[in-house]
């Protein structure tokens, strides 16, 4: 399992490896002291499993270096390690799989571990879509946003692929589990996806960005707030540590 610390503070790293061995002695770490050598690393091979990302660092992010750490890895787990819980609101809208005030414990780093299982064991729902005579079968996971193409649907997927399904946009939507939101006439956007959004439009994790309706933006705002949170709130309970 390849797993990552990025935090400009020696000594915090230091307590994050404390922490880590002694919940698993031989795991090893990389350790990044800034978010753009953690970005670089990041584009080797094998994929980092999860990465534990301090918020404050210098002159820069946490938060938007997991931003651009998904649109690299999108099956990359991250965990917030900080100061302070301020950002945890908009940390888990980035889909963190914890929250961890410092120093970083044990009984943290454990829960990180057990949530990533816990994500991995799930079942990942499947679509056929037909292109020409080809049938393609993917992950509603790797679907980033569905676009109406006069009688055809253009389906974006999260590693670049573009897909031109001849069906109507309606047809697909009923194939699509409760993850996808219909934020204009004739898109649907996956809200895992989404990185931030916005009164006008949304930003995916791939930096693609989307135009919202007008007419609908609260409906469309509330309804996604909806989802965060059910999200959030299907969560197991870890206690103190976590949010």
């Amino acid at each position: 399992m390849r797993v990552a610390i990025c935090d400009d503070v020696e000594r915090e790293q230091d307590r994050f490896v404390e922490a880590l061995h002694g919940w698993n002695p031989g795991q090893a770490v990389e350790r990044y002291a800034d978010g753009a050598s953690l970005l670089e690393a990041a584009k080797a091979a094998p994929p980092f499993d999860l990465v534990f990302m301090d918020i404050y660092l210098p002159g820069e992010s946490g938060l938007e270096t997991v931003r651009a750490l998904h649109a690299i890895s999108p099956r990359t787990g991250v965990a917030f390690l900080t100061t302070s819980r301020e950002h945890a609101v908009e940390a888990f809208s980035l889909h963190a799989l914890h929250y961890l005030v410092k120093p970083a414990t044990v009984e943290g780093v454990a829960e990180t571990f057990q949530r990533l299982a816990e994500l991995r064991a799930q079942p990942r729902s499947k679509i056929a879509l037909t292109v020409g005579s080809t049938r393609h079968t993917v992950f509603q996971d790797q679907i980033c946003f569905l676009e109406n193409d006069n009688h055809a649907v253009n389906v974006s997927l999260s590693d670049g692929r573009r897909l031109k399904v001849w069906m109507s946009i309606g047809e697909l939507e009923r194939k699509l589990d409760d993850r996808f939101l219909k934020i204009n006439r004739g898109l649907l956007v996956n809200m895992d996806a989404i990185a931030q959004m916005g009164a006008d439009d949304c930003v995916l994790l791939d930096g693609s960005r989307l135009p919202v309706a007008v007419r609908q933006r609260t409906a469309i705002r509330a309804a996604y707030d909806e989802y965060l949170f059910g999200r959030l709130s299907r969560r197991p309970a870890y206690g103190e540590a976590g949010l």
